[in-house]
């Protein structure tokens, strides 16, 4: 099974569109098949006192100059969509609340996702199953009841998805990564899982390619040490070329699992068993 490969772009363009360019190029040429950005509606997903409080930042000395600063527009995902079309390579974006995800049911997209946060939101859940489109559930800061109360959702709705293990630490604590999870999510739901990944090395994220993994999703950025949340956790465009071609070549390692007595060896056990 080919592995789609996502990179999270989120937050990482800094709210600089040509900067945002480069980062789906970098995708492309990285072979990657989706990118994928992060919206929301700051009035519903942040307090005024959250809004108001104090965060130095590029853009201003207010949280709200901060997260304000960091979002897209319609002009920028008009750029964004006309973009990814012209490279060929899809995007998406996870909402944050129901008016980003109707924000984003403008661009008719092919898939929608479910960030690790809103998983345990059923009016967003049932809002977004029912439209029945492909979609990606990360199960960052969940356990099973969580996860099986959303599954139970998209299934009632009949809206195809896949799961995402996820560890919403940033970057992750390569002994907290449990990909054992995988396994376990796979069998007990009987669906497609993918690995959404924090980690800021890359054996993680190509193990997990071994568990067999239906996808894999990873933050991408230009310069890890630009300012953002994010940065750190993120693959720079050597290593995400990197990644993606551990993972073409894994996916070709694992076979299918028949022992089989190929011609090339039994030229070879001529030889080696000739004094047989």
């Amino acid at each position: 099974m080919k592995v789609f490969i996502i990179a999270e772009i989120g937050i990482n363009h800094n709210g600089d569109l040509k900067l945002c360019k480069k980062l789906i190029q970098v995708a492309k040429d990285a072979g990657c098949d989706a990118v994928k950005f992060q919206k929301r509606t700051l009035d519903k997903v942040y307090s005024q006192e959250q809004l108001s409080s104090y965060r130095e930042s590029p853009w201003g000395k207010t949280f709200y100059d901060q997260k304000k600063g960091l979002e897209f527009g319609i002009k920028e995902y008009k750029r964004i969509n006309e973009f990814c079309k012209k490279l060929d390579i899809s995007w998406f974006a996870s909402a944050w609340d129901i008016e980003s995800q109707k924000f984003l049911n403008k661009f008719k997209l092919k898939y929608n996702k479910i960030a690790s946060a809103m998983i345990v939101d059923k009016d967003f859940l049932n809002f977004v199953a029912k439209q029945r489109k492909y979609t990606f559930i990360s199960t960052g800061m969940s356990n099973m009841k969580i996860i099986s109360e959303a599954v139970k959702i998209f299934k009632k709705k009949k809206c195809p998805f896949e799961l995402m293990h996820c560890v919403s630490t940033y970057p992750l604590d390569d002994t907290t990564a449990n990909l054992n999870v995988i396994n376990s999510l796979s069998k007990k739901f009987k669906c497609k899982v993918g690995y959404s990944g924090h980690e800021s090395g890359l054996a993680i994220s190509i193990a997990a390619t071994a568990f067999g993994i239906s996808s894999l999703e990873r933050h991408i950025t230009i310069d890890r040490t630009m300012y953002g949340s994010d940065q750190a956790a993120s693959i720079e465009p050597s290593g995400l070329s990197f990644l993606v071609g551990s993972v073409r070549k894994i996916e070709k390692a694992l076979g299918n699992g028949k022992k089989v007595f190929l011609p090339k060896e039994k030229e070879m056990a001529k030889k080696l068993r000739a004094h047989l």
